[in-house]
Parts: C-alpha cells; structure tokens; sequence
C-alpha cells in the first residue's frame, strides 16, 4: 500500500467517527424538539390544525430556498455551512424557549421561530446530504449508509421517548438539550477532513437548475423522489400523534414518546438487516411493495384502538419506510457527481420536505375537516392508489434492477 492510500485510509477512518457522532447528535436534537414542539403548540388550543401549520412553517423555507441553497452547498465549503445552519437552529430553539417562559400563547410567534428553523434546514440539509458520499467510496456507500440509518434510528427511538419524559418535566428543559445538540452537531461535523475544490465563479441561474435538469433527466431517480413525496405525503399520521396519544389513548406525553419511537423500531431493525446484507437487485418492484405495505400499515393504525397494535403497526410503517429511504438515497447518490450534489440534494430536499412537513399540514388540515381519524384512513388509501398510478406512469422505476455508481 503507498503512501497516498495510508493517508487516504486514515483520513477515512478518522472522518467517519466525527460523522456518526454529529448526525446522531443532530437527529437526537431532532426527536426531542420534535416532541416538545408539536406538545407545546397542541397545549395552546389543542387544534389538530395547528399541528399542520407548523409543519407548513417548516416546509414553506424550503420550498422558497430550494435553488439557491443547493448552489450555496456546491459553492462553499459544506462542512461550514452544515455547521453554521446547526448553530442557527439552535439560536431558534433558545428563541422558542424563551417564549414559552414568557408565556407567549400567540401562535404565529412560534411559527415564525420554526420559518427561521425551515430556512436554517433548507441550506443546511442539501450540505449534509452530500457529505458521506464524500468520505466513503462508492463501493462502501451503500453498506456505510444502511450502517448509518441503522444507528440513526437509535436515536430515533430513544429520542422521542426521551423528550416524553423531558417534557413531562419541563418543555424549556427538553428543547434546551436539543439545543445543546446541535451545538455538538455543529462542532463534530466541522471537524471533517474533506478535500475538495471550492468554485469561485459568480453563480448563474442556469447553474441553479442544473439539478432539476439532472433530476428529469432520469425517470428513474424522478419516480422514486416523486412516489416518496406523493406516499407519505398522504401517508403523514405522525403529525397527528399528539391527537392519539391526548384524545384516543389519554397517554400522555410519555405516550406520545413511545408513539413517536415505534417506527423507528421497526426502521432499526430493518436498517441493521441491511447493512448486513446491502439491497442489490430488484430495487424497483422491492421499492413499489414497500411502499404499499407502508399504506396498509397506516390505514390499520388510524383503525386500531388497541395501543399496543397500534404502535406494531407504526412499526411496520417505520420498517417499510427505510427500505423506500435506503432505495432512493442509493439511487440519487450514487448517480450524482459529486460537483453536482448539493443542488440535486436541494431539489430532493423539497419533495422530502413536501412529504415531511407539507404532509403533516395535508393531515392537520384534513383532521381539521373530517376528524383524526378519517384523516390517516384516508392518508393510507391514498398512499396506496400513488403506488398504483407510479407503477403505471414511471415502467423504468417499476423495471428497475440495480444501482448506478458515479465515481466521487
């Protein structure tokens, strides 16, 4: 072995570690605002409506900031603007303490916080997304990816478990260790040893679209990205969860933890079946069957009356899910090069932020119209008639066998 490959292997070896630790501190930080935030603004007037304008406060950034933040993480070192965007964000979750001290019960004040939370994210999530592709070869990406969501998931579970119970003490408490992790987020990402050439050119508007170009030049990537926006768009029962746990199983915000975890059980244990044995073949039909079961497991939830099946069928729906996430990151990484992918994870970012944030204002909204209830029933049907069109309009995704690699 030469020099150059020692030095690479140690730079691999170091960066990795630093990786994990930030991005399991920042999804930690993530779980726990998540619970806090959505407990304190149902509390207000306990709508299950304004549950879904804060998921609209979250996404609507990222909607307006999606080309310019994607060349941004193509033009500037992304290890700084990960970290800068963190240390934001966690400005704003000190903001949001301080109004829930001063007992603030204006809820536009809140979501304007969480406007300047959804900008902090939409320049900060295209950067972080483009950052293990580059300290991992593309042979090792997908096993480090399904490593990665394997131990995120983790975080996943235990978070929202954790901000119950930090909540049940005291909601600044709760979003002030979310802070701090962020702030620790910021420091081990930053920490990153990546080489790579920084443009200095003036950014045009024809660099900007570059990646929508890229996007819709590929049915494939384009019909993976859109069935995720589309599936959990009308899938999104976790911004109702609140209501479950308040209204159908009087549990609590303990209950609302665990509620929040029992997908990321089953997305763990699926995550750690695949990075032991990585997907290879069949990706197009395994991604349409997946989805599907996430369907099914949605409407069986919004049915169920029964805590206990009903955290099975989360689950399931968490489980289902992972195997769509780990799909659709393999087939945008890996076929995206590397001077390219911040704008392509911009664009990716704002079907995943619609499917995210913009769903859970769909299910507020329509629990507003129609009751809890009706409204996740209606979201898994929904989920469901998406996969029956995509198979029909996209045949590429449905043919689809194996991944595509770019070199880095």
């Amino acid at each position: 072995m030469d020099r150059s490959a020692r030095q690479l292997g140690a730079i691999q070896s170091r960066n990795r570690p630093f990786f994990f630790a930030g991005m399991l501190c920042d999804s930690l930080s993530y779980q726990i605002q998540s619970v806090a935030i959505g407990w304190h603004v149902f509390s207000l007037a306990h709508r299950a409506f304004d549950l879904g304008l804060v998921g609209l406060a979250l996404f609507l950034p990222t909607f307006v900031f999606a080309l310019p933040a994607g060349v941004y993480a193509d033009r500037h070192d992304r290890r700084t603007v990960v970290a800068l965007t963190a240390l934001l964000e966690a400005a704003c979750i000190v903001a949001f303490v301080v109004a829930v001290l001063a007992h603030v019960a204006a809820l536009p004040v809140y979501l304007g916080i969480l406007a300047v939370v959804g900008a902090a994210r939409a320049f900060g999530t295209p950067a972080t997304r483009s950052l293990l592709p580059s300290i991992v070869p593309p042979e090792g990406y997908m096993r480090a990816q399904a490593t990665f969501s394997s131990l995120r998931q983790m975080t996943v579970i235990g978070g929202p478990a954790l901000g119950g119970v930090l909540v049940a003490i005291s909601t600044p408490i709760a979003l002030g260790v979310a802070a701090a992790g962020m702030v620790a987020s910021a420091a081990f990402l930053r920490a990153l040893t990546i080489e790579r050439p920084v443009q200095r050119d003036p950014p045009r508007l024809r660099d900007a679209l570059h990646g929508l170009h890229f996007i819709r030049s590929r049915p494939v990537i384009l019909g993976a990205i859109s069935l995720d926006l589309f599936a959990v768009l009308f899938g999104g029962a976790t911004a109702l969860l609140p209501a479950f746990a308040d209204g159908i199983f009087h549990a609590g915000p303990q209950g609302l933890g665990a509620l929040r975890s029992a997908p990321a059980v089953g997305a763990a244990l699926v995550a750690a079946a695949i990075a032991r044995r990585p997907l290879q073949r069949h990706l197009g039909p395994t991604l349409l069957t997946t989805v599907a079961a996430f369907g099914l497991a949605i409407i069986a939830f919004g049915l169920s009356r029964s805590f206990v099946l009903s955290l099975a069928m989360l689950a399931i729906a968490g489980g289902t899910d992972m195997v769509s996430v780990v799909i659709r990151n393999g087939l945008v990484q890996l076929s995206t090069p590397d001077e390219m992918r911040g704008r392509v994870n911009a664009v990716e970012n704002v079907f995943i932020g619609a499917s995210n944030e913009l769903g859970e204002f769909e299910s507020g909204m329509l629990a507003g119209f129609i009751g809890v209830v009706p409204a996740v029933v209606t979201g898994g049907i929904g989920t469901i008639v998406v996969i029956a069109l995509w198979a029909a309009l996209f045949p590429a995704l449905r043919r689809a066998d194996r991944f595509a690699q770019t070199p880095v």
